[in-house]
């Protein structure tokens, strides 16, 4: 049978049996009973100067053709968002150029793409309210003209030039009013991004989601639905159970989606109490973590399409541990576990990011994602994903 060779953080290694992942089939209708969308990251050129602070030089053939293969198993994609590196190696002309590329594949495949609208592309670090509610109108208009859906990120601008509630509703109000489209909120934590601390105007998350809430209910024809990605599942049911009607929430907890997404449907996930009265049980999906694991998250959804929560459940519970070390603190460096998958699943040709940040996780701690992704399943072609592994430790001049 073949193995794994597994690096411990003391130098010692061992090795586990490679798993069979053969039982993974895409789906032949659409997905019904949730909405998942993949948040894709970007694969840059292996010859690229891949340092950090150098302009992202992406690999496109590599790039997009991940993107078909999410849609091939009836997942929707979120584009040029955190996981592809805004603000952390994603250019605006790369981001502009990745979001027209993003839309015009949704097209082709006849696949479902939001893309994230932010005020990024704004070189200076502080800006009046008026100059961030410009900024995030013109990505709004830019991303509505390529025909994508828009998902209005927390800006790191409006954090810092915000000095009560009332900013957040007016610059809101402000780029809600001329949306064209529904729009999807989203409420990133300060796991994911320091910088984005007392947003919508408060640090608890109790007072910032009465703020969120105002909003969406002065707007609620102009927003589909709110992203919440404070890894936190209690805030997230209490959110959802008070979103006006037609609002939906897609969760972006990656250390908790299970339960979130399975809500009444599969009693037996573990999740926080929730209040059979209202009028939203479960929560979909816009996950980073379903970028590593399409199949996985597809094969789960399509069971509970077929109504057998016990499969949803067998399928998707062990992934939650995988994907709690790609998203280990230091948080922000996730996106280093979705590339490297991207790269053992032999979606890219080598194990590059843009700004460097291949380099932002110990060998150790990818060593923990390949048992991790080995367990739960995640390998699409799990005698690839060895050969690399291996490959990989004896550049480092460790045994494989």
């Amino acid at each position: 049978m073949a193995h794994l060779t597994l690096l411990a953080g003391d130098g010692t290694s061992r090795r586990a049996d490679l798993v069979d992942t053969s039982g993974f089939e895409r789906p032949t209708a659409p997905l019904r009973s949730r909405i998942a969308y993949a948040a894709a990251h970007v694969v840059p050129h292996t010859h690229a100067d891949n340092t950090p602070g150098q302009p992202a030089d992406i690999d496109w053939d590599a790039t997009l053709a991940f993107r078909r293969n999410v849609y091939s198993w009836g997942l929707g994609v979120a584009d040029a968002m955190d996981t592809a590196q805004r603000n952390m190696g994603l250019d605006a002309a790369a981001t502009r150029e990745l979001i027209t590329r993003s839309a015009q594949v949704a097209r082709e495949e006849g696949g479902s793409v939001v893309v994230g609208v932010n005020t990024d592309h704004i070189a200076d670090e502080r800006i009046s309210i008026d100059q961030v509610i410009d900024a995030y109108l013109e990505q709004l208009h830019f991303t509505e003209e390529q025909g994508a859906g828009p998902v209005l990120m927390a800006s790191r601008h409006l954090a810092r030039a915000a000095e009560s509630a009332e900013d957040y509703r007016r610059v809101y109000r402000a780029v809600l009013s001329q949306a064209t489209t529904p729009v999807v909120l989203h409420w990133l934590g300060t796991a994911f991004d320091p910088q984005l601390q007392g947003y919508f105007g408060a640090d608890d998350w109790q007072t910032a989601s009465a703020v969120l809430r105002e909003i969406i209910e002065d707007n609620v024809d102009r927003v589909a639905g709110v992203k919440m990605s404070l890894l936190d599942a209690a805030s997230e049911v209490s959110v959802r159970e008070r979103l006006p009607e037609g609002v939906r929430m897609f969760t972006g907890d990656d250390f908790n989606y299970v339960g979130l997404i399975g809500g009444a449907d599969v009693p037996d996930a573990p999740q926080p109490p929730r209040d059979p009265s209202a009028a939203q049980q479960h929560s979909d999906a816009l996950l980073g973590a379903f970028a590593a694991l399409t199949p996985v998250a597809s094969a789960a959804i399509q069971a509970l399409d077929a109504g057998d929560a016990a499969r949803y459940l067998d399928i998707l519970a062990p992934t939650e541990e995988l994907s709690r070390q790609v998203f280990a603190a230091p948080t922000f460096y996730y996106k280093t576990g979705v590339a490297f998958l991207a790269w053992l699943n032999g979606h890219q040709p080598a194990f590059q990011m843009v700004g460097g940040l291949h380099s932002a996780r110990s060998l150790p701690h990818l060593s923990r994602i390949v048992e991790l992704a080995n367990d739960a399943k995640a390998f699409e072609r799990p005698e690839l994903a060895a050969e690399r592994w291996h490959a990989m430790l004896r550049l480092n001049g460790l045994d494989a």
